[in-house]
């Protein structure tokens, strides 16, 4: 018959849902830490092995002792001969295990082990519900609503707990005691110092891909892929896809049949939007995808900069940018890239300014190159500080190589150009409140 330790230890693994050979782990540990204690304080260090019977009960202590030829502390040494009938190649100096168990052991080890026993198996119990989330960090878990505290929501998920903190949080949910919702496990931690923990999340982007997942076939078997997602908590999402396999129409995948599989992940998420858009290598076409609902004219891109600037129908232009710009600005991180919006009939008046600026411009460049063609040339000689005086003022300084050169002037338009060997070198603006004095040469 087996013994009432066992049924013990056995009843203490079926309450728990712990393995057996994890309680009875503890005990042995417990019984060490009570040995120990038998042994006083400050003991020298001692090797201490338990053999526990489960079958019945009997428990066995093997210390390791060191071999001397006379005995002081026989807690901690034993005889050259007595070790010798343990193992008989045994010389002085070294050690041996030895049975050394104290009598009324079992009572000794009930009071001492009693706490140990109790704190280790929680312990182990709790190691044994948290672990198999230890794996699972990075999908989605389905949870009760325990609590809230300090702001954080607790969460029951299965026999653990998981922290919801308020950084996570959809900040129109409403977490009421009992609700069940799905949510994604971001962290798991083991070594945490207060115990394992797991924090879970509601506002994560991975948790619309985990969503997906679970209502889309099509993605979770791979013939549909999410290739990027941009996300604000609680308003709106916009989650590009792409098919693998030719014939699948990856925005009507994930859409089902009048819209049954997207409105269950809306309803998931308490009514948060989600624009599902067909991804494109080609940028221009994935761009103006990104910018659904709106209708897109053109799309031109700065490959330097990553910018996109985006044509739109004027009556377009406002669903184009979306509610305090949140469209554009889902788009711009679904794609990566900065996105510009303009109306049709903006661009075309930004474009009527700019040909008009470059005619304007034409026509000054024309004015001036006809004021030089019969601007009267004069000439001057480079001074030692590579100035020239024109109408009584300095203009320079010139290249030092020019010093002692004759150089050329000829005034246009409020503009002197300096020329030398018919080559224009430098050009100034003339001073209004120049002299009427000219000076037809200066002393090199």
């Amino acid at each position: 018959m087996k013994s009432d330790f066992y049924a013990a230890i056995s009843q203490i693994a079926a309450e728990r849902g712990i393995p057996r050979e994890s309680v009875q782990d503890v005990v042995e540990q417990a019984l060490i830490s009570a040995y120990r204690r038998y042994l006083g304080s400050n003991p020298p260090p001692v090797d201490v092995k338990i053999e526990l019977e489960p079958n019945t009960g009997r428990i066995r202590v093997y210390a390791e002792k060191q071999v001397v030829d006379e005995v002081m502390d026989d807690r901690f040494e034993i005889d050259i001969e007595d070790a010798r009938n343990v193992r008989a190649d045994v010389e002085i100096g070294e050690t041996v295990y030895v049975e050394s168990t104290p009598d009324d052991f079992g009572r000794i080890a009930a009071q001492t082990a009693k706490q140990v026993v109790l704190q280790r198996i929680k312990e182990v119990e709790r190691d044994h519900i948290y672990g198999e989330y230890f794996d699972r960090e990075g999908e989605i878990v389905t949870a009760t609503v325990q609590r809230t505290a300090k702001g954080n929501v607790i969460l029951e998920v299965g026999r653990a707990e998981a922290i919801l903190p308020q950084k996570e949080q959809i900040s129109h949910d409403n977490y009421r005691h009992g609700q069940r919702l799905k949510v994604y496990l971001m962290e798991a931690r083991r070594d945490d110092p207060r115990g394992p923990r797991l924090v879970a999340s509601r506002t994560h982007k991975d948790l619309i891909k985990r969503l997906f997942e679970m209502e889309v076939p099509e993605i979770y078997n791979g013939t549909v892929e999410i290739k990027s997602i941009a996300r604000e908590p609680g308003l709106r999402s916009k989650v590009a896809v792409h098919a693998r396999q030719e014939g699948i129409d990856p925005v009507g995948s994930c859409v089902g049949m009048r819209g049954i599989r997207i409105q269950n992940i809306v309803n998931e998420l308490n009514g948060e939007k989600i624009d599902v858009v067909q991804w494109g290598a080609d940028m221009r076409v994935f761009i103006a995808n990104a910018l659904s609902p709106a209708q897109v004219v053109e799309v031109h891109l700065d490959e330097g900069e990553k910018t996109a600037t985006v044509v739109v129908p004027d009556k377009q232009l406002s669903l184009a940018i979306g509610k305090e710009g949140q469209n554009v600005r889902l788009a711009a991180k679904l794609v990566g890239w900065r996105i510009d919006i303009k109306s049709a009939s903006s661009l075309l008046e930004e474009e009527r300014a700019a040909a008009e600026a470059r005619e304007a411009a034409a026509s000054e460049q024309m004015l001036q190159e006809a004021a030089l063609s019969t601007a009267k040339v004069e000439t001057r000689k480079v001074r030692v500080d590579s100035l020239v005086t024109y109408q009584g003022r300095q203009y320079g300084p010139l290249p030092v190589e020019l010093i002692g050169e004759e150089v050329a002037l000829r005034a246009a338009a409020q503009k002197l150009n300096i020329y030398f060997n018919d080559k224009l070198i430098a050009s100034y603006i003339i001073d209004d409140e120049a002299g009427d004095s000219d000076e037809t040469d200066t002393e090199a």
